[in-house]
């Protein structure tokens, strides 16, 4: 009898759990109470249920419900360019209908937010000139890569074409322009109603769902699902356990059952690592870089294959807390005030919280959180020390400190690595980070591929140097200051990256590069 492939073993995990446990991520950016968007499936499938939904269409539904705001990571470093933090934005993007005045109203409201007065008064001048044309071209952005992750956790068209709706509207004033009433599939037009009418009765309970619901009546929302839900408000609200549901709602439907195999688990926390990263271009491609030397630290260390996995795994999704961070705060090239050092340091208790169910994932979720423990208790979340903290924990703990030294940031250039590899053993004399760790990592790091000559795609050496830069932020000025080169040549290559790729914006250009592991094949450039 042949044996079956490991990597074709099933994983323990349902591609329906990863999918609700990165849901919980997609509320933190959200500004909203974790499990907002399971809450916001549920108030969708008790409506479609009421419509006669199939099987297949529930299935579909949910995936649309739970992955409709995953894109949102796409445009953060943009959306906190113009109005500061852009997680308060999207918070407070609830409170309108986001369309005309009411739209305009709420961009200029937070238009430099945080900024001197000069600068707020010149980004809302330029709003109102360009009559918001940077929002509609963040919502865009958005909503291509919410339909590439879709696409990467193997979902089909039932889902994929759906989602490029997000920013429709029943009165075609959304985007893209002109697509309204009936063109907007059904599972997006629950998603609007649902998602909105749950961050009103949480807030004023059913009587402030059905008078949104009838406000936007015939607007945002279907005018049919309104007057269906406004009938039957109380029932549709009543006990809003997603969690529950879910796991009954999992066992009943067989589209939702099915099991990832090792190989598709591994495929779908790498979406989520590369998604994680898109918060910020300065991370572009750190989970993966941070995965790289981690089980490589791991073999060298001597643990057990199935410890490497899970290291390698939890390295994967070490950031996912990061969803809860301000894009203005990751990327702030200045120090960060008390405040918000307080808030980047939840990050990693946040990543516990994602990642905390079922079982399977939970193991996951509990040494991902130790990426940022430290030996002396100074790091954080738990503030462990000594024995407290194992040796995965340990090993992610250096990996990451490398992975992030070598990177740029907002405040520093990137290290070298000998630089890097200095800093590291200050770290090791003063009893933050475990020697056997460190000493394995600096190996690891000497083992990493050298410079491609060859890239996907038909990508020259020269191409991917600038999809290295484009990809972690860098305009087309910079680009050509950082590599020698002319402005128009620079834009000559990215013209020709994006049509050799098939992407057309950062975002997806970045995903591209993330993927196919090109982030790691240079050094970063001092911009």
């Amino acid at each position: 009898m042949v044996g079956v492939d490991a990597g074709d073993q099933d994983s323990g995990l349902r591609l329906a759990e990863v999918v609700a446990a990165f849901s919980l991520a997609t509320d933190l950016g959200l500004g909203q109470p974790m499990e907002h968007v399971l809450r916001s499936w549920l108030i969708a499938v008790r409506l479609g249920e009421r419509l006669g939904l199939k099987a297949e269409a529930r299935v579909a539904l949910y995936y649309v419900m739970v992955l409709a705001w995953s894109g949102c990571v796409a445009d953060s470093a943009e959306v906190a360019a113009w109005f500061g933090d852009d997680i308060a934005f999207r918070s407070d993007s609830y409170r309108v209908d986001l369309a005309g005045l009411p739209l305009m109203g709420l961009a200029l409201s937070h238009a430099g937010a945080g900024t001197p007065f000069l600068h707020r008064l010149r980004l809302a001048a330029n709003l109102v000139l360009t009559g918001g044309r940077a929002v509609e071209r963040g919502l865009m952005s958005h909503c291509l890569t919410t339909t590439q992750m879709a696409g990467r956790f193997g979902l089909t068209a039932e889902v994929c074409d759906p989602l490029r709706q997000v920013f429709t509207r029943w009165d075609a004033k959304g985007v893209p322009d002109g697509v309204g009433g009936e063109d907007i599939a059904r599972s997006v037009r629950l998603f609007h109603l649902a998602d909105t009418v749950e961050v009103f009765q949480r807030a004023g309970g059913a009587e402030a769902a059905v008078e949104v619901a009838r406000a936007r009546r015939g607007t945002q929302f279907d005018p049919e699902l309104v007057d269906l839900f406004c009938g039957a408000a109380h029932e549709v609200l009543a006990d809003l356990d997603a969690m529950a549901e879910l796991e009954a709602l999992m066992e009943a439907e067989p589209g939702l059952r099915r099991q990832l195999s090792e190989r598709e688990l591994d495929a779908a926390l790498e979406a989520v690592a590369d998604f994680t990263d898109l918060r910020s271009p300065f991370r572009a491609g750190h989970s993966r870089g941070v995965a790289g030397l981690a089980a490589e630290a791991a073999r060298l260390c001597g643990l057990p294959d199935r410890e490497i996995v899970t290291l390698r795994r939890a390295a994967l999704v070490h950031d996912v807390g990061m969803h809860g961070v301000p894009a203005s705060i990751l990327d702030k090239p200045g120090p960060l005030t008390g405040a918000e050092s307080e808030r980047m340091r939840l990050h990693s208790y946040w990543t516990a919280r994602v990642l905390a169910r079922p079982p399977a994932l939970a193991r996951i979720g509990a040494i991902a959180s130790l990426a940022n423990e430290r030996l002396d208790g100074s790091g954080y979340h738990r503030g462990l020390s000594g024995a407290a903290i194992p040796a995965t924990g340990r090993i992610l703990a250096a990996a990451d400190a490398c992975q992030a030294m070598t990177e740029p940031r907002p405040h520093r250039a990137a290290f070298s690595p000998k630089q890097a590899a200095v800093q590291l053993r200050r770290e090791v004399r003063s009893g933050r980070l475990a020697a056997d760790a460190v000493d394995a990592v600096l190996t690891a790091t000497g083992q990493q591929r050298t410079k491609r000559r060859a890239g996907p795609s038909g990508l020259t050496p020269r191409e991917i140097e600038v999809l290295s830069l484009i990809a972690r932020g860098a305009s087309t000025r910079q680009v050509a200051h950082a590599l020698g080169i002319t402005a128009k040549t620079a834009g000559t290559h990215i013209e020709r990256i994006y049509t050799k790729t098939g992407v057309s914006t950062r975002s997806t250009a970045t995903l591209f590069a993330m993927q196919h592991g090109l982030l790691d094949s240079l050094e970063p450039a001092d911009l």
